[in-house]
């Protein structure tokens, strides 16, 4: 059974960093993309970041991009987004989830696989 937890959420203020961090367990599949997504208040959620883990490389949202990194740390077997510079519409609940085949990297095919950590900047 696969066990995704989201952890390094809070409340920050406008202007500073983050750092989320997400582990995955259970997962019997070679991880094409591992995600991280976020549902903002309204209800929407959105693309942030994505890393492919055998491949290589990264994408990311236009509305991070340039502040946010997604990246792999192989000893804690996290996958983690540093954001810096935050702002207010970066509010939300971020969550990250894996896929195991091209489109499954994004909303909406991709979905909450844990619980989320809330994000809150305020000014």
């Amino acid at each position: 059974q696969v066990h995704v937890a989201e952890s390094g959420g809070g409340s920050v203020q406008v202007g500073s960093s983050l750092k989320l961090s997400c582990t995955i367990s259970g997962y019997v599949y070679v991880k094409y993309c591992v995600a991280w997504f976020r549902q903002v208040p309204g209800g929407e959620r959105e693309d942030v970041a994505t890393i492919y883990p055998s491949r290589g490389g990264t994408w990311y949202a236009d509305s991070v991009k340039g502040r946010a990194t997604i990246s792999e740390d192989k000893v804690t077997n996290s996958f983690d987004l540093e954001m810096n510079s935050v702002k207010p519409e970066d509010t939300g609940i971020y969550y990250c989830a894996a896929g195991r085949r091209p489109g499954q990297c994004s909303v909406p095919t991709i979905t909450p696989q844990g619980q989320g950590t809330q994000v809150t900047v305020s000014s």
